[in-house]
């Protein structure tokens, strides 16, 4: 059955789920990254969006402004979630924010945040941007248009926004972390099959 998330997310939502099950999320969706992630806890400045029970997108967006003055969704592909790595933690903290989609995994501060917190982390599929967009019902607002449009906070109203893919769940299980060491455990013998076949290579 297709599990899906609608904000204000609630710490029961995120319970059940494990890294590496899939989801699909419905309400309000955030674009935050760098320099909002700086301003916030670098700076101390208010965020200007509530972020209780919410969702963020490490995404830079492409987003064209209508004639009308309201604004359309165009591309919305996941930028690296490991560049927020040193703030994340602190982010779920303060903001009381649920969900967090990016691209790539995140480290232990955001798995040590995640588990505090009861807040999850999720990977959304590099190249699929425009199919992305096309989950962008509206945009209902923009803060901090100052910062330019990727680091702009564009406030999207969603529709089953996926597949999202839980990389840290509330636990602090690292999909990321638990692969890398099974990979590694698996690496050594194939490693030593392969140099005993090349030895005559000097």
């Amino acid at each position: 059955m297709k599990k899906i998330l609608t904000t204000p997310i609630k710490d029961e939502d995120l319970e059940d789920l494990k890294a590496g099950d899939i989801v699909y999320l419905t309400g309000q969706l955030v674009t935050c990254r760098d320099v909002a992630h700086r301003r916030l806890i670098e700076l101390g400045r208010e965020l200007p969006v509530d972020l209780v029970g919410g969702a963020i997108f490490h995404a830079g967006p492409i987003v064209r402004e209508k004639d009308d003055g309201s604004y359309e969704m165009v591309s919305i592909g996941p930028t690296t979630s490991m560049r927020m790595e040193k703030f994340e933690r602190h982010f779920i903290e303060e903001t009381g924010v649920k969900l967090i989609v990016g691209k790539g995994g995140m480290g232990p501060e955001t798995a040590a945040g995640c588990r505090e917190n009861k807040a999850v982390h999720a990977v959304f599929p590099g190249g699929c941007a425009v199919v992305a967009a096309t989950k962008v019902e509206a945009i209902e607002g923009a803060e901090w248009t100052d910062l330019g449009m990727p680091e702009t906070l564009w406030i999207n109203r969603v529709r089953e926004f996926g597949p999202l893919i839980i990389s840290i769940d509330t636990k602090g299980n690292n999909i990321f972390e638990t692969n890398k060491a099974r990979f590694n455990e698996k690496k050594g013998p194939i490693l030593e099959k392969i140099s005993s076949q090349l030895k005559f290579i000097k």
